[in-house]
């Protein structure tokens, strides 16, 4: 059992955590999830000591071993696969101590303790950790001086994992993941058997790998059964008793108030007045729920241009002369189309972007392109480039120059920095209102494509499901790199692996994409072995997951439309309810945006149909 006793801390005059209690269950699996600035890293550094609570107290198992990863990467000439080998504490003195000793006793019970910590397998057990995590065999044996921060911090969690501690403590382990790497880790989770807490906003991984919530608010923790859905669920239904009451308390009130005003003044009924004013004194009102209104993804829609925006013709491209990162590329690109790129780390996502981006040319083949296409491209670079002493006034000021006040006012709006927070150094921005600004710069002009190479890094829970709505709202293409396997199934109506180096599209969802990651479905031997049944097979199986992955492709299409079309009757037959996107046009526009929708719809309810029958032919 894992109990949090009232923990306060208070960091620079400010109160962090306020009385946060909670009893974790031993082996529960917790997903700490709240806004950012809450005090989610806080609360995990007082679990592991590293901060001492001002009141309050953390009482945990005796002798368990916490694991924790520390903010610096692990340096040095040793390998990752030296470096997670010696993690394993134990092990790793029991082997020194071993070839150190001549006492033959002590030989014999450090072979004995070898034996039932399975020393053996721990080589075994250290690659698979590290393959799992992106590490192929030679980048196993390379010195860590030699890799970025961000994959020096995927050693530092292999060596976590491999540990194997008794309380698993986990902030944000997959910001340096990439899709394929986070599906791993997910799975690696799921199977782990000691008491875990795990700071994440991936919601996959909060409703697969998690059995409690411990949401973190206010100062004030609230622990929760199940995972992410279960919670909003429990935390919907919160709120709703919590706006009965408030309902109850205003009306109890002011019959109070009616009646101290009513019998205030006469000597008959002043003694029950002022017995009714000390009860309303006493009454303490029941706090809403805390919501942020500054909250707030609104992509401009470009003016409309025709198919194609971008089409590849067998288009190469890379940084050194003769030696392409990615060849045989035939990509075509419409206004209306959802991309996901796939692919591990290093194979060339963000080189095929920055391709589509215009940053780089092709070195052999073609990429041709509307002149009148903007395109907006976000990556991280970007949020850290930001200058820290400007406000964010002071950066659209200078992005948009030329334009009149109210505009570059009406373009921070549309991503929350409206009032004092227009005028805030950036340096004082949270890491998430740091993205949104580096988002509100990139669309300035309207991108008729948006390209958006890991955008969630800095987002919560509930920014990134603003970010979905805002990307399903918009009317531009969408090219997009996530490991936030909830964002691609959301927005990408199509999906392209980066591999081999070359990109081909994917024939087939993400589950799928997750089931091939996992090694699962994986196509079983022909039982004919005559080569000519074997290609007829093959190409079957090829036309028929062409002709699925179209189906779904289509039917992904069609639910975004729909529910785009129901968001836009609600705002013409109920503006009241209309969301923030549809409620700021005239109803022409809104009839027009409907007819738009309908043609899209339409085109892809025929392509499902076309795609349905050539399967049930096909089948």
């Amino acid at each position: 059992m894992l109990n949090l006793n009232g923990i306060t801390v208070r960091l620079g005059g400010r109160t962090i955590l306020d009385r946060a209690t909670a009893a974790l269950p031993t082996g529960a699996r917790v997903g700490l999830i709240g806004r950012n600035g809450a005090g989610k890293t806080t609360l995990m550094k007082a679990i592991t000591g590293l901060i001492e609570p001002d009141d309050g107290s953390v009482e945990k198992p005796r002798a368990s071993r916490i694991g924790y990863i520390a903010q610096d990467a692990p340096a040095g000439d040793a390998t990752p696969f030296e470096t997670a080998l010696a993690a394993d504490v134990e092990r790793a003195s029991l082997i020194d101590e071993e070839e150190h000793t001549a006492d033959h006793h002590r030989i014999a019970e450090i072979h004995e303790r070898l034996i039932a910590i399975d020393a053996h397998a721990a080589p075994a057990r250290a690659a698979r950790i590290l393959v799992g995590l992106g590490f192929d065999e030679e980048a196993q044996h390379r010195p860590l001086d030699s890799f970025s921060g961000g994959w020096k911090m995927r050693v530092a969690l292999a060596a976590l994992l491999f540990s194997e501690p008794d309380l698993l403590l986990l902030d944000e382990p997959s910001n340096h993941l990439d899709l394929e790497a986070t599906l791993w880790l997910e799975s690696f989770l799921k199977s782990y058997r000691a008491t875990m807490v795990v700071i994440s906003h991936e919601r996959d991984l909060l409703n697969n790998v998690v059995d409690h919530i411990l949401h973190l608010e206010g100062g004030k923790t609230t622990l929760y059964v199940g995972g992410y859905d279960a919670f909003e669920r429990q935390r919907a239904e919160r709120m709703a008793q919590l706006a009965s009451a408030r309902a109850a308390q205003d009306a109890q009130r002011a019959k109070l108030q009616d009646y101290i005003a009513r019998n205030s003044a006469r000597a008959s009924t002043a003694k029950q007045a002022q017995s009714r004013a000390k009860a309303l004194a006493r009454m303490q009102p029941i706090a809403e729920m805390a919501s942020d209104p500054t909250l707030s993804f609104d992509f401009p829609s470009p003016a409309e241009l025709k198919p194609p925006l971008v089409t590849l013709d067998m288009a190469s491209v890379g940084y050194t002369v003769g030696h392409p990162v990615l060849q045989r590329l035939n990509l075509r690109l419409d206004p209306d189309d959802r991309v996901a790129l796939l692919g591990r780390n290093g194979n060339g996502k963000t080189t095929l972007a920055r391709l589509l981006a215009a940053q780089l040319a092709p070195m052999d083949g073609a990429i041709k392109a509307s002149g009148k296409m903007r395109v907006g491209y976000f990556t991280q670079y970007q949020v850290e480039e930001l200058d820290g002493a400007d406000t964010a006034l002071e950066h659209m000021t200078r992005a948009m120059k030329g334009a009149t006040p109210s505009a570059v006012r009406g373009q921070l709006g549309r991503f929350g920095f409206s009032g004092a927070k227009a005028i805030t150094q950036v340096a004082k921005l949270s890491g998430g209102e740091r993205a949104r600004l580096a988002l509100a710069l990139i669309t300035r002009d309207a991108p008729h494509m948006l390209i958006l190479d890991e955008p969630t890094n800095h987002l919560d829970v509930d920014a990134r499901e603003a970010l979905v709505q805002a990307l399903n709202a918009y009317d531009g293409a969408v090219v997009l790199v996530s490991h936030d396997r909830h964002m691609l199934e959301m927005t990408a109506d199509r999906l392209v692996l980066v591999d081999h180096g070359t990109a081909t599209e994917f024939a087939g969802s993400i589950d799928d994409y997750t089931d091939l990651i996992l090694g699962k479905n994986q196509p079983k031997a022909p039982k004919v072995n005559k080569k000519d049944d074997r290609k007829a097979a093959a190409q079957v199986r090829e036309r028929e997951a062409q002709l699925r992955g179209a189906v779904k492709t289509a039917e992904a299409k069609i639910a975004r439309l729909t529910a785009e079309r129901s968001a836009i009757e609600r705002a013409m037959f109920d503006p009241a309810s209309a969301d923030a996107a549809h409620a700021k046009l005239t109803m022409s526009e809104l009839m027009k945006l409907r007819a738009s929708v309908a043609e899209k719809l339409e085109a892809a309810e025929a392509k499902w149909v076309d795609a349905s029958e050539g399967l049930e032919m096909a089948g």
